[in-house]
């Protein structure tokens, strides 16, 4: 990891320290903040530095074509980051990149201070605990929304451990969780193959959740929803934010703004422009690539 990506996080603990000294409370990463003198446990993803996901400098040529060029972001525990950008600027790669599909020519990609991605393969990013959502639903439809979410957690997936598992207390409780936060409470027997388009996408997001992963990477989620399943999965991202950290890949200008704190605009590759959504619209660069007059 470079310096100048710790010297950023740092700064962003010091920040959030001193608004606590004020009283400030819960502040910057969903009401979270690490201590620089603790032990990070095996299978914990060390955040002292104030990052959950480094990359720094990378760069991915495909066929002479550079879909990612020196691309350096970085996000915060607990945040929701929304990235925006025409087509072909890389924000698919990005996720590639990240999830351990493709990887780059050069360049870092950390997962906390400690894990560096590109050391792994991508079942074992997966392990890690970063999820990945993408853009067309891929759920069990033969199978109910309580037999979707049952499959995906975190057990022993071997035939012999499969034939007898039952559900303890704990992931019951977990499952029935989700189902809340999802909107499928009422959907619990329902096949998959006759969810709605948007309720599939809730199902398909339940079953990333059942891994418990610290990082969600979501492509263009609400493609294709109606209205109110566009404004019922803002409210179920809101609610995830700050338990996860969200990285939101989305066209829809309106789910943006109500989601959003903080927007990256990619281009050609590299970070044209971040800040409020009020910022980078307000960006001539952003104007003249992307929004349009």
């Amino acid at each position: 990891m470079t310096p100048d990506l710790l010297e950023q996080g740092a700064r962003r603990i010091e920040e959030h320290m001193a608004l606590l000294a004020a009283g400030g409370g819960n502040a910057g990463s969903g009401g979270r903040h690490a201590s620089t003198g603790r032990v990070v446990e095996s299978g914990e993803v060390d955040v002292t530095h104030g990052r959950i996901l480094y990359l720094d400098d990378v760069s991915v040529s495909f066929d002479g074509f550079k879909a990612i060029n020196k691309l350096s972001l970085d996000i915060a525990p607990g945040e929701l980051r929304c990235i925006i950008g025409p087509n072909g600027a890389g924000k698919t790669t990005m996720m590639d990149i990240i999830t351990g599909k493709t990887r780059p020519d050069e360049g870092t990609v950390f997962f906390g201070s400690t894990i560096d991605l590109l050391r792994y393969k991508e079942a074992e990013i997966a392990q890690l605990g970063i999820g990945r959502k993408f853009q067309k639903p891929t759920v069990f439809e033969q199978l109910t929304v309580f037999e979707n979410l049952e499959l995906a957690l975190k057990t022993n997936k071997g035939v012999k451990s499969s034939m007898f598992f039952r559900l303890d207390s704990q992931q019951s409780d977990r499952l029935a969780e989700i189902l809340v936060t999802i909107h499928l409470a009422g959907s619990v027997g329902r096949m998959a193959g006759n969810l709605s388009h948007g309720q599939k996408q809730w199902l398909e997001i339940g079953m990333l959740l059942m891994q418990d992963p610290k990082l969600l990477l979501l492509d263009e989620p609400v493609a294709g929803m109606t209205d109110e399943e566009t404004a019922r999965t803002a409210e179920l991202f809101l609610t995830l934010k700050g338990k996860h950290s969200l990285m939101v890949v989305e066209h829809d200008m309106s789910f943006i703004k109500t989601i959003s704190e903080i927007v990256t605009v990619l281009c050609d590759g590299s970070v044209l422009a971040q800040g409020t959504l009020d910022e980078v619209q307000a960006d001539e660069r952003v104007i003249e690539v992307y929004l349009g007059r």
